[in-house]
């Protein structure tokens, strides 16, 4: 099924380089991750079919320290992923867009921007010549950049200011939503689509931030962050944007929310614990309320969330207890499916920071980090089992 009017999020586990103004290096060469297979823990689906993560999508690496942030979808063979490599240098971090054709990812450039880009959180498709990304920008301003495979151009926001954050996109046709900060307060962007900046409006929300956004219909979506001591949702009607209730979660925050339609939508994130840990947060909206719902991983950290129109949803993550294995959560409305990785011979950390899924394939991205903190991106494909051994291994690993 085609992915409905739908997500983002906003991990914040990558150290996202400083404001910085200047010229910096564009890469140009062709930007990729380690791909990996990964065995469900589940042996079956709800309906019977073995479920698996592998890595059919076979693709390569970014640059040196590279992790993916966020990725969206129209096509199985269209598909898109932003993040930045180079992350723990101020100086040559860069904001990276790529692509996934059906058979390999490629890079795809901003066009005629000297200042470039810094880390990009968010990627948003409302069609295959409307792809929208947000971040950093290394001249102090926050980023926002629309395109399609022939390459990006930055787009101007004369609203946008210094001190202004961006984490969270979301687009369809003729519209496009971004969220973030300003001030300690919510802020949200949006605009029909035009590039022109007398078009965008800005609008504050209470004190928080917000992180991620979703959109149900023209005049319908979601935002959703934290107000610094609880989580916040902010509801978009005809009207505009008003706080919306939720159940009270002390230290709670969100991190992307889902809407499959005005009636149904979920939330995900986590709650802070007294030990320094984190428990997930999940929020489900029935058209009336959000009620909490609980998901069987106590301490898995929750960065992602999508769906398939259908009433299933993916959730990616981390898991403290497995470390090294990729976590993909997927909920039926009733029932809890673990997706992980087979715990591999060394020491790493695997974070999947987003989730997307189009027709019948489902792409989880984000980051392995080694045991000399060194990242490496990474993108994980849930879908059928693969006929050939599905342990752990990166792509191109000798057998």
């Amino acid at each position: 099924m085609t992915r409905r009017l739908i997500r983002r999020a906003v991990p914040l586990c990558v150290l996202s380089a400083g404001l910085l103004a200047g010229l910096l290096p564009r890469a140009t060469s062709v930007a990729h991750a380690h791909a990996w297979t990964v065995r469900a823990q589940a042996e079956r689906s709800p309906s019977g079919d073995e479920v698996a993560l592998d890595a059919g999508s076979s693709t390569g690496r970014l640059q040196p320290d590279g992790s993916l942030s966020d990725v969206a979808g129209l096509s199985a063979g269209d598909v898109w992923a932003v993040g930045q490599q180079n992350a723990w240098d101020f100086w040559r971090n860069q904001g990276v867009i790529t692509h996934f054709d059906g058979s390999s990812w490629s890079e795809v450039q901003i066009r005629g921007d000297a200042t470039g880009a810094g880390h990009l959180r968010s990627v948003a498709a409302a069609s295959a010549g409307e792809i929208w990304v947000v971040g950093d920008g290394h001249d102090g301003l926050p980023y926002v950049a629309k395109g399609s495979r022939d390459g990006f151009d930055r787009v101007g926001v004369p609203q946008l200011r210094t001190g202004d954050w961006l984490g969270g996109v979301a687009a369809a046709s003729g519209k496009v939503i971004a969220v973030g900060s300003r001030d300690g307060r919510a802020l949200l962007l949006s605009s029909g689509g035009s590039t022109k900046g007398t078009a965008w409006k800005t609008a504050q929300g209470p004190e928080g931030a917000l992180y991620g956004v979703a959109i149900a219909g023209r005049s319908d979506g979601w935002a959703v962050g934290d107000t610094g001591t609880e989580p916040l949702a902010m509801r978009l009607t005809g009207s505009g944007w008003k706080r919306a209730a939720l159940p009270h979660v002390k230290g709670g925050f969100l991190r992307d929310v889902y809407a499959d339609g005005r009636k149904s939508a979920v939330a995900i994130g986590g709650v802070y614990q007294s030990g320094g840990g984190i428990a997930p947060l999940v929020l489900r909206w029935d058209g009336k309320t959000w009620k909490r719902v609980t998901p069987p991983e106590h301490r898995a950290e929750l960065y992602g969330v999508t769906g398939d129109g259908d009433g299933v949803f993916w959730i990616s993550g981390y898991d403290p207890e497995h470390p090294a294995e990729g976590l993909l959560l997927r909920f039926d409305g009733s029932r809890w499916t673990a997706l992980r990785g087979r715990t591999p011979a060394e020491d790493r950390t695997v974070r999947l920071q987003a989730v997307a899924h189009v027709e019948d394939l489902t792409l989880a991205v984000g980051h392995m980090l080694d045991d000399k903190g060194r990242y490496t991106d990474l993108v994980a494909r849930f879908g059928p089992p693969a006929a050939e051994d599905t342990t752990l291994k990166a792509a191109g690993e000798a057998e």
